[in-house]
């Protein structure tokens, strides 16, 4: 079972978000802050916010500049995981993805069908590996997006959360890139 050990620190984790939306300002980007709320109360870093147009290109764009900083460990985007034409974030981020982390969207739709029920199967949520950095997909709406952060990125992103976590094996994400 997992569990939290008290006896490793805590390490923050530096995060940005990226809102994916044709109609959404700072002013009312209600799944973003939602994101941003849940890893500050945390103890992680906002690294960095944006918002970008339901654009592939532009997606993907957004994403390798964000795995190319070396002040970000984390991209999370919320919006574009439907199944609509103008939804191409999943596309996006596979463009970018040197890995993916196949188990992410399964176990948020098991999350999602505890609170939506069979609704859960139109999102297409995702995660990956690009350049030692994680890169997650979630659902534009602030309540998947709270789900996700508390049912699965709050564990994960925890280095003191076993059996396992995410930020354990971060220094070793680009360990390929290093060999010669």
């Amino acid at each position: 079972m997992s569990r939290i050990d008290e006896t490793k620190p805590f390490l923050p984790v530096r995060i940005a978000v990226l809102t994916v939306s044709d109609t959404r300002t700072a002013a009312d980007d209600r799944s973003g802050d939602a994101l941003v709320e849940r890893l500050t109360a945390a103890g992680h870093r906002l690294a960095a916010r944006a918002i970008v147009q339901d654009d592939r290109a532009a997606i993907a764009d957004r994403l390798r500049a964000f795995v190319a900083d070396p002040e970000i460990d984390v991209v999370i985007s919320t919006g574009g995981t439907g199944l609509t034409g103008r939804d191409v974030t999943i596309e996006a981020h596979r463009d970018v993805y040197e890995k993916e982390i196949e188990a992410f969207g399964p176990v948020f739709a098991v999350l999602s069908m505890q609170k939506i029920g069979t609704s859960a199967v139109q999102s297409r949520a995702t995660g990956g590996v690009a350049g030692g950095k994680y890169l997650f997909a979630l659902p534009g709406s602030p309540s998947a997006c709270r789900d996700a952060w508390d049912g699965i990125l709050a564990a994960q992103l925890d280095y003191r959360h076993r059996p396992c976590n995410f930020v354990e094996i971060m220094p070793r994400l680009d360990e390929h890139q290093r060999r010669k």
